[in-house]
């Protein structure tokens, strides 16, 4: 490998105008607690559905305000509006429904364990979809943000309807051909994506934690112990995107973000990108791919390699999980190791994932929060110009 350059050594790209952005961001922020309180008075009863959304309008305006201040190009609600990034659009997916599960998953931090048992799911009917997902959230999104400035939608992939429960979540006598499943699914997927664009939506992403929890051995181990064929699932994860972004309208940004499980400051997975890489790097037809590199779980930068040109990759080297500031410096020097593999005119910069995954949200503060995302923005325009 190449010698890295000095941290202070300008390097080729210039800004970008169209998205992914040079600085950029996952799409969760930390909740205020205000808003936390009124979904607690809204469940108890005690609060109404008209004056839970007027208190997240207000919110989403403050987090929208803090994305622009920070300068930001792009801008999310925080996913405020949801308990979960993934569950709360996947419920909405005619054909799919809640169910009482006792999945858990073993999220790890640098302290110990930290048990998580998500709702589970089953699809009992044909997957369709009723309605535009998120529409009146974009649209109140759209409104917000200034001029200049992209409202960026967040949902989960296809893949998580499926790596949830896998066949056993199918009812035999809606799919006795899980083939037929993942037709419907992509089929209601590109009805979201171009129902979305209609309502004037240019930056779109797939939250997917599943193309990366398969670089794990323990989770490929988990899929096979379920019947699935661990070897190549990540080929028909990519494939079955794919076919649900064909035919996407004009104009619209794709990304996908990847990660290994972000719960509380937690993680669910381990390992690089190595067995993944050729086929989700050189075949998913996205626009950028937001990566975790955080630190040594994240393996190293070797799988870029395998990225096709003019596909852009965010690397996300800058933690959600603690509040401590990264240095510029070591950003710099860690960008430039990834230009070794991939051209840095294809490089931007953002945390590793969300700060608030699910509504509890990371181990940090908002002013930490802000921080971080100053300082993404501050490392990009010094390397990028």
């Amino acid at each position: 490998m190449a010698e890295p350059h000095s941290a202070e050594t300008p390097s080729a790209g210039g800004r970008r105008t169209t998205p992914p952005f040079r600085a950029d961001h996952v799409g969760s922020l930390l909740r205020p607690r205000s808003l936390l309180q009124a979904r607690e008075e809204f469940a108890a009863g005690r609060l109404s559905a008209e004056d839970l959304r007027a208190l997240e309008d207000d919110a989403i305006r403050d987090v929208v305000q803090l994305q622009r201040d920070v300068g930001l190009q792009s801008a999310t609600d925080g996913e405020f509006r949801r308990a979960s990034w993934h569950m709360d659009f996947i419920y909405q997916l005619g054909g799919v429904e809640t169910v009482a599960g006792d999945i858990k998953v073993k999220f790890r931090n640098a302290d110990g364990a930290v048990d998580f048992t998500p709702a589970a799911i089953a699809v009992t009917d044909k997957v369709h979809l009723d309605h535009t997902i998120f529409a009146e959230d974009f649209q109140f999104l759209k409104r917000t943000v200034d001029d200049g400035v992209t409202p960026k939608l967040t949902v989960p992939s296809p893949n998580m309807v499926h790596y949830r429960g896998g066949r056993a979540a199918l009812d035999p006598k809606a799919y006795p051909d899980v083939d037929e499943f993942w037709s419907d699914l992509s089929r209601a997927y590109a009805d979201q994506v171009r129902g979305i664009a209609e309502l004037g939506c240019t930056y779109l992403q797939f939250d997917d934690t599943s193309l990366a929890y398969l670089n794990d051995p323990d989770q490929r181990k988990a899929m096979e112990d379920r019947g699935e064929d661990s070897a190549h699932l990540h080929e028909t994860y990519v494939a079955n995107i794919n076919n649900a972004l064909a035919g996407r309208p004009p104009g619209l940004a794709i990304t996908t973000h990847l990660c290994r499980g972000n719960f509380r400051s937690s993680w669910a997975a381990e390992g690089g990108y190595d067995f993944v890489a050729e086929a989700l790097f050189g075949g998913l037809d996205v626009d950028g791919f937001f990566l975790e590199y955080d630190d040594a779980r994240s393996g190293g930068f070797e799988p870029l390699r395998f990225v096709a040109p003019g596909k852009m990759v965010v690397l996300g080297l800058v933690t959600s999980k603690r509040g401590a500031l990264e240095s510029k410096d070591d950003l710099k020097r860690r960008i430039e190791e990834a230009s070794q593999f991939v051209p840095v005119e294809q490089l931007c910069l953002s945390p590793q994932c969300g700060f608030s995954s699910t509504f509890e949200g990371n181990a940090l503060t908002r002013d930490q929060q802000a921080a971080k995302l100053q300082l993404i923005v501050e490392t990009a325009t010094e390397v990028w110009g």
